[in-house]
């Protein structure tokens, strides 16, 4: 054969091989990128609606790691719980933005949800910070770090060890009241709350008598709320929507269950109420 024959001959069964090929792929599908709208086709980084990411899971990030003196704690007494926030290289970090009227929040929890405490740790000369702590009940309890450095909000989470058997309580269904300390009763309205979506959390507050209780200032806002996810027990970032009252919004980022830890101050008390919120 004619060397100008073979290279038709080539060039055709090319094109017969190409052609099949482009068969092949409209019958599969659509170019799985070209089809995808420009709006889309990347995150848009001035999204103001772009929920908090999920917070309390590690015990380092972004260069910073929180370290405890004594993860160990003795049941049933009165103890110092000390740690500190180490940067990259090691050194203590002493620089800390007012958030919520305070430099630290030191969040407590045992692991089935039950414990829950809301300190205000002092901040000590070589940096450090310290907090009497009393923890009634055995088990693995979760400290978090709640705090802004450099304009930025972060959550630190690590564990304490409270020596003894822990009697582990199932969380409590969910329930549209609840009493906090002090006999005040509490009641939560919060619609059908969906992942990923804004939910509108408000709480109305009664004395005993049944009587509307308008709350204090606390942490410069109506009332201050801790959501934990049930599990792995992430931190999630609420926000107060009204100063005056005990309103917040929440964007849960997953189907489950929830605690959510109302506290308000009354007559110069705080009080606590918490409530197991199902999102799904």
């Amino acid at each position: 054969m004619k060397p100008m024959t073979k290279l038709a001959v080539f060039a055709a069964a090319l094109a017969v091989l190409f052609g099949a090929a482009a068969l092949a792929g409209a019958a599969i599908g659509p170019d799985p990128v070209a089809d995808v709208p420009e709006e889309h086709s990347e995150m848009n980084a001035t999204d103001t609606h772009a929920p908090d990411p999920v917070r309390g899971l590690a015990i380092a990030e972004d260069g910073l790691r929180i370290v405890v003196d004594d993860a160990e704690l003795r049941r049933g007494r009165e103890e110092t719980l000390a740690f500190r926030i180490e940067g990259a290289g090691g050194e203590t970090v002493r620089d800390f933005d007012v958030e919520h009227e305070k430099r630290m929040h030191l969040i407590l929890a045992r692991r089935d949800l039950t414990g829950f405490q809301h300190l205000h740790p002092e901040q000590a000369a070589d940096g450090s910070w310290r907090t009497p702590v009393r923890l009634d009940d055995a088990g693995s309890y979760r400290l978090f770090a709640d705090f802004s450095h450099d304009g930025e909000n972060q959550t630190l989470a690590t564990d304490l060890r409270v020596d003894g058997r822990a009697d582990l309580r199932p969380l409590p269904a969910p329930a549209a009241t609840a009493v906090s300390g002090g006999g005040y009763d509490v009641r939560l309205d919060a619609g059908a709350a969906r992942p990923g979506e804004e939910a509108d959390l408000r709480f109305r507050i009664s004395g005993s008598r049944g009587e509307p209780v308008r709350t204090e200032p606390y942490l410069g806002a109506g009332g201050h709320l801790v959501a934990l996810r049930d599990g792995d027990l992430a931190f999630l970032h609420v926000h107060p929507t009204d100063d005056a009252d005990a309103r917040f919004a929440a964007t849960f980022p997953t189907a489950g269950r929830y605690r959510l830890f109302l506290q308000f101050q009354h007559e110069g008390r705080i009080h606590t109420a918490a409530f197991t919120q199902e999102v799904g």
